[in-house]
């Protein structure tokens, strides 16, 4: 699946690309046709600023065509810190000396309700590997610990790659996406940040999604951690990996997240030669839009408020709102506990802030499950994407789940101007029907009533 000398060549071979094929490649994605990968790397390669306005332009395009101005919102729960590996680029390295902690079943349940307080209604939970500490009995039992006891509706999961049979548990238990990220795709510098790590092995690692196909999960999403090797060979890889699902499996990545290095306990910034800058940064995303234009692009809270809001405009679908990356990070002010981050963070806002922010800018904050739980998740969800139908589906759940989110959690100024921006955007809705039943499903939410979806 990933030939470091096919890659190579290819980038070789899309150095110089000239205005006319970049035009061409262009208008090939503006039609959302397939790009080859000789085309995805010439993207890459795109140097004039009017082009780079260009690509940046049909991006934001194709992701309001698809996506409309939803943007999904979440948050991670780290549950335990324990692990085996030795990542170098990772506060939670085997190496670095500090207490570490994993939360009890009850203060899962804690988290849980405080993040539902917050809002939340979809989950990340993060776990590190260690086989003792949190085998896949106690990850499994977690994931039942918060649909019990909160009115989170969705868990994805991210946790090492493991074998067929875990994967079969965390399918049974109703997981909404298992997430994974390969780190980097170049062999060579994977080998060289997993030093003396069960994570070391590049291949099981990169074939856990065949493994989790197996096991009858089919909601699946990638990621890179871009700095540990060149971005282009990255981006690369993703596009790679995710035409091989596509091709073996009938469906590829549901979401794409596109993390940045930042400084972590026991390493140092210094020692990684391919860090990338803010416009290296917006190229990758939108180059990833254009030649997977139906994946949903995670931005997580390593990126600053500027950031987060230009790439949303261009392609992102879905960012972290609220996040700790401390275990048990969700606590009241008034415990006393030494947090200990994975790495830094960069967007401080609340949930709260973070929802009024986007509202202002005309993008709807999204919290619907309702694919998840109705079976939309795989091939069938990108049927709908692809067929351009989703939309039809999407808004107005996500309409719905933001009037939740208003009458629950809003203040008074977001409660007033909430409501009449939900009010505008249903008023958009061009099928009669269903903007006639989004209406009456709006005030049977502020009339006190929950859960609704088409």
């Amino acid at each position: 699946m990933i030939d470091k000398t096919y890659i190579n060549k290819v980038l070789k071979a899309a150095q110089n690309p000239t205005m006319e094929e970049i035009q061409m490649i262009m208008d090939k994605a503006r039609k959302r046709l397939k790009l080859n990968h000789v085309e995805v790397a010439m993207l890459l390669n795109a140097h004039r600023p009017d082009q780079l306005r260009e690509i940046y332009d049909i991006a934001g395009t194709l992701k309001e065509e698809i996506y409309g101005s939803r943007v999904v919102i979440f948050a991670p729960l780290y549950i335990s810190d324990f692990c085996v590996n030795n990542c170098k680029y990772c506060g939670y390295r085997r190496d670095n000396k500090f207490d570490r902690r994993k939360l009890t079943q009850e203060e899962i349940k804690r988290q849980a309700i405080t993040l539902e307080k917050l809002g939340h209604k979809r989950l990340a939970l993060e776990v590190g590997e260690h086989p003792v500490e949190t085998p896949i009995d106690y990850v499994v039992e977690s994931i039942k610990t918060i649909y019990d006891n909160s009115s989170i509706r969705r868990i994805n999961v991210n946790i090492a790659a493991t074998t067929v049979e875990e994967y079969k548990q965390l399918h049974e238990v109703g997981i909404g996406t298992y997430i994974l990220f390969q780190e980097t795709y170049d062999p060579d510098a994977y080998a060289d940040q997993h030093p003396k790590s069960r994570k070391g092995d590049y291949d099981y690692h990169l074939h856990a999604f065949d493994r989790a196909f197996e096991a009858g999960i089919d909601d699946v999403g990638g990621g890179v951690l871009f700095g540990l090797a060149d971005w282009k060979f990255e981006v690369m890889g993703l596009v790679l990996h995710n035409e091989y699902l596509e091709e073996k499996y009938g469906v590829g990545f549901h979401t794409i997240s596109v993390p940045r290095l930042k400084k972590a306990d026991g390493m140092r910034l210094s020692d990684y030669p391919h860090m990338i800058n803010d416009e290296q940064f917006k190229r990758l995303v939108t180059v990833l839009r254009l030649a997977v234009p139906y994946v949903g692009l995670i931005l997580s809270t390593r990126e600053n408020k500027e950031m987060r809001e230009e790439l949303i405009q261009h392609g992102v679908s879905q960012i972290s709102a609220g996040s700790k990356t401390e275990v048990g990070g969700y606590h009241d002010e008034i415990e006393e506990i030494e947090e200990h981050d994975q790495f830094e963070l960069a967007d401080e806002r609340s949930v709260l802030e973070v929802n009024k922010d986007l509202i202002r800018r005309g993008l709807i904050p999204s919290y619907c499950t309702a694919c998840y739980r109705k079976g939309r998740t795989g091939d069938r969800f990108m049927r709908l994407a692809k067929g351009g139908t989703i939309g039809l589906i999407c808004e107005p759940n996500a309409l719905m789940t933001l009037t939740e989110y208003v009458m629950d959690y809003g203040d008074e100024d977001l409660i007033e101007h909430g409501l009449k921006f939900i009010f505008h955007h249903a008023e958009t809705i061009k099928h009669q029907t269903v903007k006639d039943k989004l209406k009456n499903n709006i005030y049977r939410i502020i009339k006190g009533e929950r859960d609704l979806y088409f």
